[in-house]
C-alpha cells in the first residue's frame, strides 16, 4: 500500500542528504547553496511529515520545483536564484505570518559563501510601512469581504458554510496579528493557538479562534455573534493602531 509510512528523523535527514548529492552531482558549479526548509529544518517534523529543500542556482533565470513520492516518504526541492529568492523573502503579502517563516529557519546542508544567512537578515530587516501596508490590504480584500458573506449568509443563508467562513475569519485575523507583530508561524496547524498568545489583540478575537479550535461549529447564532463581535473589536483595534481602511465612493482608476 503506498505511503506515507513512518519515517525517523535521521532516516529523513539521510534522504535529505542524498538529494543534496545529487543535486551537486548534476547541476556542479552552478549551486550556490543547499538547504532543507520546513518542520525538518526547524527539529519538530514528525514521522509522516515531508522533506523540503531550496536549491540556489547561479545561472537559473525563472524558479522551478521538483515534488515526488517515493511511495513511502514525499520530497520537494525548489530551485531559484539568488536574486529571485531575495525578492521572495522580502515581499510581504496578507499571508505573510504563514509562507515566510522558511526563509528565517533553514538548515544549511551546503552553502559555502553562507547565503542563507544572509537571506534570513534580509527577510528579517522589511520595513515596518510594508506590513502597515499588508494588515490594510488584508483588512480591506480579505476580512471586508468575509463579513460581508456572512451578514448575506444571516440574510439568504446557506448556513452549511458558517463554520467554514467561520474558520476563515478566525484565520484572517491570525495573519492580522502577525502582520502587526512581525511574527511568523510556525505551522498552519499552530497559526490560531500561536496567535492567541499575542497580548496585543482586538477585543472578541480570543472568544472566536476558542469557538474555531474547539470544533462545535454547529450553533449558527453562537458563530454569527462571535464573528460579528471579533469584527467589531478588530475595528476598534485598527483605529487604535493607525490602520485605516480608506473609504470612497469614486472608482479609483
Amino acid at each position: 500500500m503506498i505511503g506515507p509510512r513512518e519515517v525517523t528523523r535521521e532516516e529523513r535527514m539521510n534522504i535529505a542528504n542524498v538529494i543534496a548529492k545529487q543535486l551537486l552531482d548534476k547541476y556542479g558549479a552552478d549551486v550556490e547553496a543547499i538547504g532543507i526548509y520546513g518542520s525538518l529544518a526547524r527539529k519538530t517534523d514528525g514521522p509522516f511529515s515531508d522533506i523540503e529543500i531550496k536549491c540556489v542556482l547561479n545561472s537559473v533565470e525563472d524558479g522551478f520545483s521538483y515534488e515526488w513520492t517515493s511511495g513511502d516518504w514525499k520530497a520537494e526541492v525548489n530551485l531559484d536564484n539568488k536574486e529571485n529568492m531575495v525578492e521572495e523573502a522580502t515581499t510581504v503579502e496578507e499571508d505573510w505570518p504563514l509562507t515566510h517563516g522558511q526563509f528565517f529557519t533553514i538548515l544549511p546542508i551546503y552553502d559555502p559563501k553562507g547565503f542563507f544567512e544572509e537571506l534570513r537578515q534580509k527577510a528579517g530587516s522589511v520595513d515596518n510601512t510594508i506590513f502597515k501596508e499588508a494588515v490594510c490590504k488584508t483588512l480591506v480584500e480579505e476580512m471586508y469581504e468575509y463579513i460581508g458573506k456572512l451578514r448575506n449568509i444571516k440574510i439568504q443563508g446557506p448556513e452549511t458554510f458558517l463554520p467554514a467562513l467561520a474558520i476563515k475569519i478566525a484565520t484572517g485575523g491570525a495573519m492580522i496579528l502577525g502582520l502587526h507583530h512581525k511574527r511568523y508561524f510556525t505551522t498552519s496547524a499552530q497559526v490560531l493557538p500561536e496567535a492567541l498568545q499575542f497580548s496585543d489583540q482586538p477585543s472578541g478575537f480570543d472568544e472566536l479562534c476558542q469557538l474555531v479550535m474547539s470544533g462545535h461549529l454547529y450553533d449558527s447564532k453562537r458563530i454569527f455573534d462571535a464573528c460579528e463581535d471579533f469584527w467589531n473589536g478588530l475595528m476598534d483595534w485598527s483605529e487604535e493602531h493607525g490602520y485605516i481602511i480608506n473609504y470612497s465612493n469614486c472608482v479609483p482608476f
